[in-house]
């Protein structure tokens, strides 16, 4: 590949890692409880809300379970919403409320073991389906004679192994040039003499050879977006790792982490492993999400919440890599069992192993009056032709769609910005299968040790939807799930002006947003909970 090739291939591919969802701007703190028309930033007018319509009014407190990847519980602006088992709370060895679960005094973690060890990294679902299915069919043949269920499986087989192979591609490729770019940077940062340099740093630089000009034109080109070169090094940092975690852990088919666990992986019925460790090796995402639902709102430190009266119940089941069918659908029950009434999924893949053991679990939260929001995903895609999972629709054991979850919001991404970039530049949508948009990009919220970051990505839009659903129930306790959800897709502040998406060919199209989602709109938690007082008034006119 030639260097001018090169550059332009990394420029395309790897560079929107970098800067993902960035403007050359940023919102104003706190923007996603923001309102449009007193602040001017496409936030859901959550402090509006307050003001004007709970000033006064009484809450009680709504239990949101949180699975994820772990929570610091006791992070100064969460471990006064933190939910405690009471029953339970003591580390005695004993299962003291009879559940199951023992001293689960935060909530239960489906990725460790009795001895408290705990399992940090794990492969994509793509990566153990072809581990599995490759000793059966890597010789075979579309001319091979086989049954139909054999050949199903054997179409699958084929689809995944294309999809593992142009990931691991996209993998390697990307670990080679960031760590190759990092060296680069690194050896400039010597020559220029300081740790945090300045654009006229940069442009004072006078490069040796062709690396260090495509390197110096990189970080040109980040600094003029954002000033600060410690915020693009933290980024380049992160791009080393996460290629180097795809590479190592997330592809790599002879890694596999689940003897750490110890319970028998096949039975996806069985209930009782892990241990109470809800914090466990990396509780980053977790944490944070955690924030943009709960975070306290009045102790004048750190963020704002979106619901002023939750109890977060920690599940942690998604590791450094894709989560496993089994353990999401033990952490939909364990949360349901214990007394949850929104559950925030903040996870996704492109393929399911045991996608009926989730499905099962899904009936039962509905059964019992939960509503479950999750993120849509971040790969720019239209959900509607390529599933993410899990999802609200039920499937026999050959796939066949068997109906759907009412009781079940699916959430993509917007930005601050009422224009054409509104849409977040990685969310997923689905003229079907995304029910809103909300929040999602520059999101300030907390993170491990007290501290506060921010983040981007559909990941952060779900918690803001789950808030905004924990705050509904928080005061309008009579309205069920199924109501709480018409409430939130009823009241959504629609959008008239086309929106930019990735088309299937990877490039800009311009839609109605009514083409992406099934609302056409972002949540507005201001108008949600207008039309939550009117349907709780009628619903005490009918009684």
């Amino acid at each position: 590949m030639t260097f001018r090739k090169f550059v332009h291939t990394f420029f395309v591919t790897l560079l929107p890692l970098l800067s993902l969802g960035q403007a050359n701007d940023t919102p104003p703190a706190n923007w996603f409880n923001l309102d449009y028309e007193r602040d001017g930033v496409m936030g859901i007018s959550t402090e509006k809300a307050y003001e004007l319509l709970l000033k006064d009014k009484k809450s009680t407190p709504v239990v949101v379970a949180v699975i994820d990847g772990g929570v610091d519980v006791n992070h100064e602006d969460l471990k006064d919403v933190m939910w405690i088992n009471e029953k339970d709370s003591a580390s005695t060895g004993k299962d003291e409320d009879d559940n199951g679960y023992i001293n689960d005094k935060y909530g239960w973690n489906f990725l460790g073991n009795a001895n408290g060890e705990n399992v940090h990294f794990d492969n994509l679902e793509v990566t153990r389906l072809v581990r599995e299915l490759e000793p059966k069919y890597r010789s075979v043949l579309p001319s091979t004679p086989m049954d139909g269920e054999e050949r199903r499986e054997f179409s699958e087989y084929q689809e995944m192994v294309t999809y593992y192979a142009n990931k691991m591609q996209e993998a390697r490729f990307g670990q080679v040039n960031y760590m190759g770019l990092k060296r680069t940077v690194d050896t400039i940062l010597v020559k220029i003499g300081k740790e945090n340099p300045t654009l006229a740093d940069f442009d004072r630089y006078k490069p040796e050879g062709d690396f260090e000009k495509m390197a110096v034109k990189i970080v040109k080109k980040e600094l003029k977006d954002e000033p600060d070169f410690s915020k693009f090094y933290k980024d380049l940092e992160d791009g080393v790792t996460h290629f180097n975690n795809q590479v190592n852990y997330h592809l790599n088919k002879e890694f596999d982490s689940r003897d750490t666990v110890g319970d028998d992986y096949e039975n996806s019925r069985e209930r009782y492993y892990g241990n109470p460790d809800v914090t466990g090796p990396d509780a980053d995402h977790g944490t944070h999400v955690a924030g943009i639902i709960g975070a306290v709102r009045t102790n004048d430190v750190g963020i704002k919440g979106v619901a002023d009266n939750v109890r977060i119940m920690a599940v942690r089941t998604v590791p450094d890599g894709d989560e496993r069918d089994k353990d999401v659908a033990n952490s939909i029950r364990y949360a349901v069992e214990n007394g949850a009434k929104v559950i925030n999924m903040s996870f996704g893949k492109a393929f399911a192993k045991d996608k009926q053991v989730v499905d099962d679990a899904v009936r039962f939260a509905l059964e019992n009056d939960v509503l479950l929001v999750h993120a849509a995903g971040n790969e720019g895609q239209d959900n509607d032709a390529n599933p993410n999972f899990p999802n609200r629709n039920y499937v026999d054991s050959l796939g066949i769609n068997m109906g759907e979850a009412g009781a079940w919001i699916e959430v993509g991404a917007s930005s601050w910005k009422n224009d054409g970039d509104l849409v977040a530049s990685f969310s997923n949508y689905g003229r079907r299968s995304v029910d809103v948009f909300a929040p999602g990009v520059a999101i300030h919220s907390t993170m491990p040790g007290s501290t506060y970051e921010d983040q981007q990505g559909t990941s952060m839009a779900s918690p803001v939807v789950a808030g905004l659903a924990a705050l509904i129930r928080s005061y309008y306790p009579q309205l069920p799930a199924m109501e709480v959800k018409r409430v939130i897709m009823q009241s959504v502040s629609r959008v008239d002006q086309r929106v930019k998406v990735k088309g299937p060919d990877g490039r800009n199209m311009r839609v109605s947003m009514n083409e992406i989602c099934v609302t056409g709109g972002i949540v507005n938690a201001f108008k949600a909970l207008q039309l939550a007082e009117q349907t709780a008034s009628e619903i005490v006119k009918k009684k």
